[in-house]
């Protein structure tokens, strides 16, 4: 059951994604934070964004997406000289890679005794002047309620491991729950294996740490069990991968709150002593929020009604 003082905040880029399929180009709200975002508002979360985008119509098109989600947008995110752009090339097999123009900054941010759960992650936790400010706030949040992180590193900016490695252990170090793809690991930690990468982070702190696989699921650790769970992907369709991992994040950070386990210091401590039974909901959701969005075209956010159709429709998920 969720809390009525329940307020999420999540911190970082919102942006315009110029999608081009065999030529033919589109364009989409998009942004890692922004689509983590709206995945929480349209499932009911009470969700804040703080972000950094123009006066202008790229600006305006991401203030018209979060306001028919329901998202409120954190004061001063529309400062920037001009919008940001991701140009994304997905190939035939529907897999998307980035180039980038970027503004980052941070408006100033809500205290954090007004927020319940604090979520960052991607370009806006490493990319300066703004990645400071992210840590400054993740740091500030630690003690008050819980935080969440998804690295979803870009080489095309970060350029090298060794450029970012310290921010995002840093970050891993005061977060509750980490979630990471397996091209992410293979960049940071080249010929690491990710179950020694995954025991390495939860030893820094988090109470659960998950990698996603794309089409092979993902795998999953918490800090209060010493096995590692596989989790399976949601077998659909594929339009593209846009957007993916930020349903899967969304979809897991709704199931964990409302099974109490994160948006509070008494959550946090009930997340370091979960078993897997107890998190298993919330890695339910995350997969079909994730399936949903790779079966249609751009970030697509799903409803709570449409997750239900698929376990309704696939009883032998749960």
């Amino acid at each position: 059951m969720q809390q009525s003082t329940e307020s999420i905040l999540c911190v970082g880029e919102a942006l315009i994604d110029i999608v081009d399929r065999n030529g033919k180009k589109s364009e989409h709200v998009g942004g890692s934070p922004m689509n983590v975002a709206t995945v929480l508002a349209t499932l009911g979360h009470p969700t804040s964004l703080a972000s950094w985008w123009g006066n202008d119509r790229r600006g305006h098109e991401i203030e018209r997406v979060a306001a028919t989600a329901g998202l409120q947008i954190v004061p001063g995110s529309d400062r920037a000289e001009r919008t940001s752009v991701a140009n994304a090339t997905v190939d035939e097999t529907g897999h998307a890679t980035y180039e980038f123009d970027l503004l980052w900054e941070v408006p100033k941010l809500p205290e954090p005794r007004d927020i319940t759960h604090l979520h960052v992650g991607s370009i806006g936790a490493t990319l300066e002047p703004g990645g400071t400010d992210v840590l400054k706030a993740v740091k500030r949040m630690v003690i008050q309620g819980t935080v969440s992180y998804d690295p979803n590193l870009r080489p095309a900016i970060m350029r090298r491991p060794s450029s970012v490695k310290a921010r995002v252990e840093e970050i891993v170090a005061h977060s509750d729950v980490v979630k990471v793809s397996d091209e992410d690991l293979e960049w940071l930690y080249p010929n690491t294996p990710i179950e020694e990468i995954m025991r390495n982070w939860i030893a820094k702190g988090p109470g659960l740490v998950i990698v996603t696989r794309g089409p092979w699921g993902a795998y999953a650790k918490l800090g209060a069990d010493r096995d590692m769970l596989v989790i399976d992907a949601l077998d659909v369709e594929l339009a593209d991968t846009v957007g993916a991992g930020d349903s899967f994040m969304g979809g897991l950070i709704s199931g964990l709150i409302d099974a109490e386990l994160l948006g509070s210091v008494a959550a946090k401590g009930n997340l370091r002593s979960a078993r897997w039974h107890d998190v298993q909901p919330a890695l339910h959701r995350a997969v079909i929020s994730s399936g949903l969005t790779v079966s249609q075209e751009g970030a697509y956010a799903s409803t709570r009604q449409e997750i239900e159709n698929v376990i309704i429709a696939q009883p032998n998920l749960k």
